[in-house]
């Protein structure tokens, strides 16, 4: 009798387990330490910079559609509005909900130590997405993005081809200070232009918005007027915003003034092929799937690439007019 009670018991108690474990109430920060392979579904924060451009709405769309509920996961989004203080915020918030992994897209390189040693001592991987830290690279398991330095170069070798020998003066539209998109194609473009009799007049930061390009660009008309031949703008929302400030000065975008931009998003393609824009070096924004692919992995406690490049193309007027509509973006 009691050997049939114990049974009874034991088979009680091991029911009681495995419905446990089929509930999927892992303990947090499970699946950072292997347990959230198999068919588990991966519960994954995603910390983006906000909402300030194009390029950002496409990256988020493509994130969203990737670490979606029928490939899997469970997403829980959130923009920080450019703002840091709100983007670190919300990593703490993750590894309080326990998820399984963390992506972010960093607003800025620097600050980042501490809250990523706490993702790290509470077994969460982190995956950087598009822009980068200047943290130690064991506190997170993988980046993936684009070359920014080398889109700097590109728009920068399009400057040098076009006008050196010119004496042009050309003015800069920045993006975010201290983001790793801001300052890698700054020192790009400034490499390439090295050497050449290309004169920058000024470079301020619009902030990635088409509104702040607005704004710059209308400054650098009241200060330069028509000496500015060349605009360099950090992404094409700048650019965009340069456009109305140029127009209603009564200059004529494309040709008064020459731009060169960063992104590649439908509204920049648009203005290149309409020619209002002279040259735009592609920024790929769907980074969602293999976001998707390194959180997999790093979960499953799979070794990964350390950085994932994706490649970019660059667009004339004409590539532009053959491509624009094909674009997902």
């Amino acid at each position: 009798m009691k050997k049939s009670v114990f049974a009874a018991a034991a088979m009680l108690g091991a029911f009681a387990l495995v419905a446990t474990g089929c509930a999927g109430g892992a303990a947090p920060g499970a699946g950072g330490n292997g347990g959230g392979g198999g068919d588990d579904v991966i519960k994954v924060g995603f910390a983006q910079t906000g909402s300030e451009s194009g390029w950002r709405a496409a990256n988020t769309e493509s994130m969203k559609k990737a670490f979606s509920t029928e490939n899997g996961f469970e997403l829980i989004f959130n923009a920080a509005d450019n703002k840091q203080e709100a983007q670190i915020s919300a990593v703490r918030n993750f590894i309080n909900q326990g998820v399984d992994a963390i992506v972010i897209a960093p607003i800025t390189v620097d600050g980042w130590d501490d809250v990523l040693k706490e993702a790290k001592d509470a077994g969460i991987p982190v995956i950087l997405e598009d822009r980068t830290v200047s943290a130690s690279d064991d506190l997170y398991a993988s980046w993936v993005g684009l070359d920014f330095e080398q889109e700097g170069r590109t728009a920068g070798e399009w400057v040098k081809e076009n006008f050196d020998g010119k004496g042009a003066n050309l003015v800069v539209l920045e993006g975010t200070t201290g983001s790793s998109a801001a300052l890698d194609r700054a020192t790009g473009f400034n490499e390439a232009i090295e050497g050449t009799d290309v004169n920058v007049l000024d470079s301020q930061t619009g902030d990635f918005t088409r509104d702040g390009g607005k704004k710059v660009m209308e400054g650098y008309l009241q200060k330069y007027g028509k000496d500015i031949n060349v605009l360099f703008a950090h992404n094409d929302d700048m650019g965009l915003g340069a456009l109305d400030a140029i127009k209603a000065a009564g200059l004529t975008p494309g040709k008064d003034i020459q731009i060169v931009t960063i992104d590649a998003v439908k509204d920049g393609m648009t203005a290149l092929a309409n020619g209002e824009f002279n040259f735009i070096v592609e920024c790929n924004p769907l980074l969602g799937d293999k976001a998707a692919e390194l959180v997999k992995a790093v979960v499953a406690g799979d070794e990964v690439e350390k950085r994932t490049i994706v490649e970019d193309q660059s667009f004339t007027q004409e590539q532009a007019a053959e491509v624009l509509d094909s674009r997902p973006y």
